[in-house]
């Protein structure tokens, strides 16, 4: 199983990035992604994430409007579109694989894990 992140980099505030996250090695059917971030001496928290099978999504309240997640079935990639970026999105960005099929926002819950991808917010 492996997950490769991607897409992340230097923003100005208001400004917008594409993260994305592919695939491989995974029986989807049932499974949801999610993408999670981390900053400088702060948990990990969820950001959001998206069922496999249905579509489904769900966003943290701190990105609901800014942030759209997306996938896309025949690369095995799901994909994070972040706008109107803000100082406080300064973070690693990670995607991971949860084999429920329910959106769950706890790290916990999600089995593997990719490299991460910076992303930095500047003024």
């Amino acid at each position: 199983v492996q997950l490769q992140a991607s897409g992340g980099g230097l923003v100005q505030a208001g400004g917008s990035l594409r993260l994305s996250c592919a695939a491989s090695g995974l029986t989807f059917s049932r499974a949801s992604m999610g993408w999670f971030r981390q900053a400088p001496g702060k948990q990990r928290e969820f950001v959001s994430g998206i069922g496999w099978s249905d579509g489904s999504t769900y966003y943290a309240d701190s990105v609901k409007g800014r942030f759209t997640i997306s996938k896309d079935n025949a690369k095995n990639t799901v994909y994070l579109q972040m706008a109107s970026l803000k100082l406080e999105d300064t973070a690693v960005y990670y995607c991971a694989v949860s084999a429920y099929t329910m959106i769950h926002a706890s790290p916990s819950l999600y089995k593997y894990w990719g490299q991460g991808t910076q992303v930095t917010v500047s003024s």
